[in-house]
């Protein structure tokens, strides 16, 4: 009787390990992608799925025990090479310790995220930016209407290489710096209209102020101090529609999206070349695109173009939506897709998009779940796939 009871005990303990195994999902670099949730508060940790590149299913990898946040997790960037996470965190009575800065992760071999590798002291960081060859770091300070630049050294640590202040415009309101996006130096390698053609060697970083309904160029010079770009001789920057939340630069360097919470969607010609009729200088300067700004959803704010320059996707937080736009390749201009939006589920936060353009995945705040969409790559149209189930209050995505 003991040696049966050994050997079912035995078989107990195999199927339980089968389990846990089957519930942590498995993540090989080389096949499979990788997604990347902060949650706020509650569970307050960092979630990683592994991604199924063939079919988009999605299985947790360490949501049993995901690294702990310092503090309430909003936005989440990964470095060109998926190596390092980096989050802005809120110190919050609800989580202990707690901080307010930007937390620092690894990502392991098993798509496992280290215990956070360090946090850079700040006071209101609300957006973050990484350039293309991840080696600068851009935050938006909110209401202290301020831009924080770092270098990026070994082992991801931050240096601090300046901070600039939007400017004040005469009448207006304090600056409120609310969302940032930097111009490329790499392009797409396969099928974007930009695939064969020499990126530039400098970046520029375009800046929001969500209360003045402007944006502002700045130039990122070669240690990543900003410099800003006068418009017209003058910093009164570029004018968007109400209240701007979201900015996107397409893949090759054509042109700059502004979403704006008062739903519409404001397009801007970059003018990197002389040779556009319709720029003067060649300072990365914005100019509307005709017809500008396009409707959208109420709350419009975060987007983000597709890996290949040819569709813009905006996500409307209060209309729990994701609007959809073929880009114009001649003049930037938006063209509704259709159908013109797809549903999210509650409270959407943010949008992300693999970089070969298969899936685009959305946190849902009030849902505790990601929505997941396949991408048709010459329609641009999103098919829904099964929703992902997240620890509470999801807030950041972001996908390798």
């Amino acid at each position: 009787m003991r040696t049966r009871f050994t050997w079912v005990a035995g078989i107990l303990v195999l199927v339980s390990i089968g389990v846990l195994m089957a519930c942590s999902g498995k993540y090989t670099p080389h096949f499979d992608g990788l997604v990347v949730v902060s949650t706020y508060t509650g569970d307050a940790v960092m979630e990683t799925f592994s991604l199924d590149l063939g079919n988009g299913e999605m299985t947790q990898v360490n949501n049993a025990d995901g690294p702990p946040t310092p503090g309430a997790a909003t936005a989440v960037v990964l470095d060109p090479a998926g190596a390092f996470a980096y989050v802005i965190v809120t110190q919050n009575s609800e989580i202990t310790p707690s901080s307010t800065g930007i937390a620092t992760y690894q990502v392991e071999s098993d798509g496992k995220l280290s215990s956070v590798i360090g946090v850079t002291p700040m006071t209101n960081p609300v957006a973050l930016a990484i350039d293309s060859a991840g080696k600068f770091l851009f935050v938006a300070n909110g209401t202290e209407g301020t831009v924080s630049a770092f270098s990026i050294g070994s082992n991801a640590s931050l240096t601090s290489v300046g901070v600039v202040s939007l400017p004040i415009q005469p009448g207006g309101q304090p600056p409120n710096a609310s969302a940032l996006a930097v111009t490329p130096t790499v392009f797409p390698a396969l099928n974007a209209p930009c695939s064969t053609h020499i990126p530039p060697t400098s970046e520029d970083l375009y800046v929001t102020d969500y209360l003045n309904n402007l944006v502002f160029n700045y130039q990122v010079t070669s240690t990543g101090a900003l410099s800003l770009v006068q418009t017209g001789g003058s910093t009164r920057g570029v004018p968007t529609g109400t209240e701007p939340n979201g900015v996107a630069v397409d893949p090759c360097n054509r042109f700059v999206y502004v979403g704006n919470s008062v739903g519409s969607v404001s397009a801007y010609t970059i003018c990197s070349a002389v040779s556009l009729p319709e720029c003067q200088f060649a300072d990365y300067s914005l100019l509307p695109v005709a017809g500008s700004p396009y409707n959208s959803g109420n709350g419009a704010g975060p987007l983000t173009v597709d890996a290949y320059a040819n569709f813009l996707y905006v996500l409307a937080t209060n209309s729990n939506a994701v609007y959809g736009y073929k880009i114009s390749s001649t003049n930037g201009a938006l063209t509704p897709l259709t159908p013109a939006f797809v549903a999210t589920n509650s409270f959407p936060t943010s949008i992300a998009i693999r970089s070969d353009d298969s899936f685009m995945f959305v946190a849902n705040f009030n849902s505790a779940n990601l929505s997941e969409y396949g991408i048709t790559p010459f329609t641009g149209a999103l098919t829904p796939q099964p929703t992902v189930t997240a620890f509470p209050l999801p807030w950041g995505v972001a996908v390798k």
